[in-house]
């Protein structure tokens, strides 16, 4: 069972056949998410001279149990379903990503260090060594804020952009890779349900702390590291975690998704290679409990079943209708279900509340926002700009749109606070929206859960078409297409010698 107040509804949001029928023809979409060939045999694990594990490891010891011993044929149908998924969306807001701003500037830094161009960025033609194309693929899938969130926000935003270039290096299988996204998940969310006010009272970006944490184990696994190594994996993961909840609404925030995917491959290659660190980083003295957790509720418990149940298929992700933070989209959901009736009385507008939780109340932005990064957390303007111009996509955050002198007006009208029904939810940020009218009359409408959730999931066209909308800020359509069938069905086949190129910009 989870912590006390950590609730996460089942997911339903797969990739049907359907979604691909139409697409089908020279990319083959038609037969996307036909029954994989999983066999239950991996590879030899890597042969590294063996030493006694690090000191005390408990944890440790039971993730290096998993990682090691995990075969895709033991995961759920409906994990290896959902981790597909994962790659869909993530690959798709990364293409997106790889055309912001904030992307641009990583990757001219990368480019400086002119390393040996031996792997993909997602998105550009620039080749570079894995981890720095895990640092620039990072910073793209986290760019826009709309990669799928899990937990407490975007925990295993590192995860598949360590993972990409790590695998084209290593000329992995199709099911290493997925197996692989399956371990860094589970780990991820055992370390996020043992500390779930991490993000909260904790102040830390957990995208950037126990995101690190996940993407070095996922690499670990792809890498074939034998058991003794992976204390050690773990170990340098804890030590170069970071980021904090202050630089939310800042280009800093995306950096954290690719510090962590490049700490995440760093940690791995640097424990295969001998390097140290103390095994019981996360639960031993100084270690992860002790200083992310400090005074923060702390449950290692959620370690027991991990390999015997998996949280993928148990519990689920939520894909983010709106490229914006997760937090504001019960409050977008709320605006639309009330736009078609507030819209004909537009003008005798007098004010719109918007209640939320403490939580929300943090990210909810004051002064109205002059960049994208603060736009997507600013909530006077995501509902006027819902209202006016309907649910917001990725054209809602240019410069002209933030400009718009319409949704300023409005969004002076806008008064968000704290409800005292949901000041202290945390994970699915309900809202309640409350329009008056010069006339004393009012709409209001309450959203408990986001789009996203199993209660208001997206739609199959819904998916499909978020793919293609990112997809095709970088890519041809064909192109596009012919990734979106590869990744629906991965874990097929032998090679993905022939997806790599599809993902560089030509």
């Amino acid at each position: 069972m989870p912590p006390p107040g950590v609730a996460v509804p089942p997911h339903r949001d797969l990739l049907h056949r359907r979604d691909f029928i139409a697409q089908a023809g020279a990319t083959g979409l038609g037969a996307a998410l036909a029954a994989p060939s999983l066999a239950r045999a991996q590879a030899p694990l890597a042969q590294v001279p063996s030493k006694p594990p690090a000191k005390s490891a408990g944890l440790s010891l039971a993730i290096a149990d998993f990682v090691t011993g995990f075969a895709l044929a033991d995961a759920p149908p409906l994990a290896v379903a959902r981790a597909r998924t994962a790659f869909v969306d993530t690959v798709g807001v990364m293409l997106a990503g790889s055309r912001q701003t904030v992307a641009g500037i990583v990757l001219d830094m990368v480019a400086a260090e002119a390393a040996s161009p031996a792997v993909t960025v997602v998105g550009q033609s620039l080749r570079t060594t894995p981890q720095l194309a895990a640092l620039a693929n990072g910073v793209a899938a986290h760019a826009l804020d709309y990669d799928l969130t899990y937990l407490m926000g975007q925990l295993t935003a590192p995860v598949i952009p360590a993972l990409l270039p790590l695998a084209e290096s290593l000329d992995a299988s199709p099911s290493d890779l997925l197996a692989a996204y399956i371990v860094g998940f589970e780990v991820c969310s055992r370390i996020g349900r043992a500390n779930p006010d991490h993000n909260s009272r904790g102040a830390w970006h957990g995208t950037g702390t126990i995101g690190t944490i996940a993407a070095a184990v996922a690499a670990a696994r792809l890498l074939k590291a034998p058991p003794d190594v992976i204390p050690a994996v773990v170990g340098i993961g804890v030590s170069t975690a970071a980021g904090v909840n202050a630089n939310y609404g800042t280009m800093t925030k995306p950096l954290h998704a690719g510090m962590a995917a490049r700490n995440g491959v760093t940690a791995a290659m640097l424990a295969l290679r001998g390097f140290t660190a103390n095994g019981a980083a996360l639960e031993g003295r100084g270690g992860f409990a002790a200083t992310f957790a400090r005074g923060l509720t702390w449950h290692p418990e959620t370690f027991a079943d991990l390999g015997r149940t998996f949280d993928l298929a148990e519990r689920g992700f939520k894909l983010k209708r709106y490229p914006c933070g997760g937090v504001t989209h019960t409050s977008i959901d709320a605006a639309l279900t009330l736009r078609d009736r507030l819209l004909p009385r537009l003008a005798d507008v007098s004010a719109i509340r918007v209640g939320t939780s403490k939580y929300a109340s943090l990210r909810a932005g004051d002064a109205y926002p002059a960049a994208t990064e603060s736009a997507k957390f600013h909530l006077p303007y995501l509902v006027a700009t819902t209202i006016l111009r309907g649910a917001p996509n990725l054209n809602t955050f240019t410069p002209e749109a933030i400009a718009d002198p319409d949704v300023k007006a409005l969004a002076t009208k806008v008064a968000p606070f704290i409800d005292p029904e949901f000041a202290d939810q945390f994970e699915e940020s309900p809202s309640r929206v409350t329009v008056a009218f010069a006339d004393g009359s009012s709409l209001e409408e309450v959203r408990l859960l986001p789009s996203g959730t199993s209660r208001y999931p997206m739609s199959d066209a819904q998916i499909h078409d978020k793919f293609f909308d990112c997809a095709s800020l970088a890519l041809g359509s064909d192109t596009a297409g012919a990734i979106l069938a590869t990744l629906a069905r991965l874990g097929d086949g032998t090679s993905l010698r022939n997806f790599w190129p599809l993902l560089r910009r030509a």
